[in-house]
């Protein structure tokens, strides 16, 4: 069994992680911020699920946090195995009204896991990338040889800067490094700034619903236990250097070094009206809806090609969106006493 650290443990699909490698026997240590970007106590009963199993530590710190010398030694010092840094800012319209607070989380907090690896040896970095990289590419599904030189988020740009940031480490120090582009994962316990706990809230209230781009999107949604198979497959396979890459016709997605990127998507994009309509069967209402122009910051398709993190872990079983729509339902209204 591995001992492994699991950055924003309190956060949603952190939850699920941690739980997972405590079921399989692992020593899991836990940090979270527990910050205020939405409500901390989701992310305090998140924790009460994982505070008190056996091989569970949690230390509530900021990564982000300049006058705290003791986030790099953490990692430094920690014995790990393998990590999964999984804390960040996330939200796409929020990185426009607030892109210092992703400059912090994001690329210092980033920086400090780095060197923690670096110097602690790591043997296998995973961290949570984002499908918001692909920006203004038009081209489906996205792949990982894809160009991203086009992000139309703060968001996205940070998250593409952790991929280069990641590059340089493995090719300067050999530390093997894992990115995953994750495809607008749902399920229970999910966070409350995702459209579709929006919505669940929205419409047990009476209130109506915002529908931006006229209801005419479609993401790859992937449902929480899609993404969590598909990290503990990868934890005890890092990147190995690929000697086909070629310096001069590269591609994106590789390298000379033990590094990789890879999309962990459902590889089926649902359109939006159908996502609302079926969380509209489970909530048992049919919500009013305003019509609005597309956000800034958004897409308008999202859609994962899942072939190369299949090549490494082998298929991962899906989810249907109407089993996982139901799932959440079912959490939802008994977290909210509905």
């Amino acid at each position: 069994m591995s001992n492994i650290l699991v950055t924003g443990a309190a956060g949603f699909i952190g939850m699920h992680l941690c739980e997972r490698l405590l079921a399989e026997g692992h020593t899991v240590y836990g940090v979270d911020s527990v910050n205020d970007y939405y409500d901390p106590a989701l992310k305090r009963a998140r924790l009460a699920r994982l505070l008190g199993q056996p091989g569970f530590s949690f230390d509530e710190r900021d990564l982000a946090d300049p006058a705290d010398p003791a986030a790099v030694a953490l990692i430094t010092d920690g014995g790990f195995d393998a990590v999964v840094h999984l804390a960040a800012q996330a939200g796409v319209r929020y990185s426009i009204e607030a892109p210092l607070a992703y400059a912090a989380a994001n690329l210092a907090a980033f920086t400090h896991v780095l060197e923690g690896c670096r110097h602690g040896r790591v043997k296998h970095l995973i961290f949570a990338s984002s499908s918001s990289v692909y920006g203004g590419n038009r081209k489906l599904p996205f792949c990982e040889t894809d160009p991203t030189d086009h992000p139309v988020s703060f968001y996205a740009a940070t998250k593409k800067a952790n991929e280069g940031m990641a590059h340089s480490y493995a090719h300067l120090f050999g530390l093997p490094v894992t990115g995953l582009r994750f495809f607008t994962v749902y399920g229970p316990w999910g966070r409350p700034d995702m459209a579709y706990y929006k919505f669940a809230q929205k419409i047990v209230r009476g209130d109506a619903i915002d529908v931006y781009n006229h209801g005419q999107m479609r993401r790859d949604f992937t449902y929480i236990d899609e993404i969590v198979e598909g990290i503990v497959r990868l934890l005890p396979k890092p990147p190995q250097p690929n000697p086909a890459f070629d310096p001069l016709h590269p591609r994106s997605g590789t390298s000379w070094a033990p590094y990789r990127i890879l999309n962990i998507g459902g590889n089926n994009p649902v359109p939006l009206m159908d996502f609302i309509s079926t969380l509209e069967k489970h909530l048992g209402v049919t919500a009013a809806k305003n019509f609005l122009p597309m956000q800034d910051g958004d897409v308008q398709e999202t859609y994962a090609d899942t072939t190369a993190l299949e090549a490494a872990v082998g298929p991962i079983a899906r989810i249907s969106l109407d089993q996982g729509l139901g799932n959440f339902v079912g959490w939802f209204k008994g977290y909210y006493g509905v």
